[in-house]
C-alpha cells in the first residue's frame, strides 16, 4: 500500500529529476516536514523540525532547499513585513493577512482579479510571474474587530 509519505516523496523526486537536480535526504525530509504542516514557516522553524531526523542539517542547506522548492513550485515565499521570510506549502493562488501586532500570518481565500496590476507591470517592461495581495492590520486576537458591513 502506498502511504502519503510515498506519494509526497515520489512527487518531489519527479520534480527534481525533471530539473536535473539530485534527490537528497535533506530535500526529502524538508519536503515531508512542509507537507505535514498546514502553516507558514520560517527557515529556522524548518531547521528545528528536520534536525530531529537529520542532525547535521545546516541553516544554509535549509535556505538553499527552500529556494529550490520555490523554483519547483513546492512552496511560496511570503514576506511578512517584519523581516522574517515565511514559506507556504499551499501553492494555489491565495492572499495573506498579516497582523502588525503579533506577526501572525493567515491565508485569505477571496477571488480578486489582478489582471490590471499584471498588465501595468508588463507595460513597464517587467515580466511578472504572479501577484498576490497582503493585507496588513491587526488580528482579532490582538484587538482587531470585524467591521460592520
Amino acid at each position: 500500500m502506498t502511504t502519503d509519505t510515498d506519494a509526497v516523496d515520489r512527487d518531489l523526486i519527479e520534480r527534481l529529476r525533471a530539473r536535473g537536480q539530485r534527490v537528497t535526504s535533506q530535500r526529502l525530509v524538508i519536503n515531508r516536514m512542509l507537507r505535514s504542516r498546514d502553516q507558514h514557516v520560517t527557515a529556522e522553524e524548518v531547521l528545528g523540525a528536520v534536525t530531529k531526523t537529520l542532525p547535521g542539517t545546516s541553516l544554509p542547506t535549509v535556505y538553499a532547499t527552500l529556494e529550490l522548492f520555490e523554483q519547483l513550485g513546492i512552496v511560496r515565499r511570503v514576506n511578512s513585513g517584519g523581516g522574517a521570510v515565511l514559506f507556504d506549502s499551499r501553492t494555489v493562488d491565495h492572499h495573506h493577512l498579516i497582523c502588525r501586532s503579533c506577526g501572525a500570518v493567515q491565508d485569505l481565500d477571496h477571488e480578486v482579479s489582478l489582471d490590471g496590476v499584471l498588465d501595468a507591470a508588463r507595460e513597464t517592461g517587467f515580466a511578472p510571474g504572479r501577484a498576490a495581495i497582503v493585507v496588513d492590520g491587526v488580528c482579532a486576537s490582538c484587538g482587531g474587530e470585524p467591521s460592520a458591513s
